[in-house]
């Protein structure tokens, strides 16, 4: 299975790619991996968000296939310990998907189309976090998650 996250628009401060890279880097060690940049919407600052996230979500559609397993980061998704977290991606793994794919919408969140294609939504916090730092963070995690299922001395509960 091949894991691609998807993430609208580019990371502008250089500290949050040099540590993004990292952790995409390690995760290539263990599965397939491919993060891709979708590009910012031009004139995005003078749309109204629901406009906003039309586009948007034309965008993040045009990548995902039928076939494939659409998980979004959101707010309003189901929350896991790091743990809980590997075995879902294990089961994912197991269960046959050609495709898993994440995705870090914009700053407002996705449209009703993305979110009626979606098999399900991931939190990784009840706080709110930037969509630019969400990378880093869902990136680590995913490594963690890779690690626990190798039972590597990365993770300590």
């Amino acid at each position: 299975m091949k894991v691609l996250l998807l993430m609208m628009g580019k990371t502008a401060e250089p500290w949050l790619q040099k540590g993004v890279k990292q952790y995409f880097d390690r995760l290539t060690h263990y599965l397939p991996f491919e993060a891709k940049v979708l590009p910012d919407i031009k004139n995005a600052g003078k749309m109204k968000p629901e406009a906003l996230k039309q586009l948007e979500g034309e965008v993040i559609l045009k990548n995902v296939e039928n076939s494939d397993q659409l998980m979004l980061l959101d707010e309003g998704g189901k929350l896991f310990s790091s743990r809980e977290f590997s075995e879902y991606m294990e089961k994912q793994m197991l269960g046959g998907a050609r495709r898993l794919i994440f995705v870090i919408g914009g700053a407002w969140g996705f449209s009703d189309e993305v979110y009626g294609r979606a098999n399900g939504k991931l939190s990784l916090s009840r706080m709110t976090f930037s969509h630019q730092m969400v990378r880093l963070i869902f990136a680590e995690q995913l490594y963690r998650a890779m690690t626990i299922l190798r039972n590597e001395p990365y993770h300590h509960d």
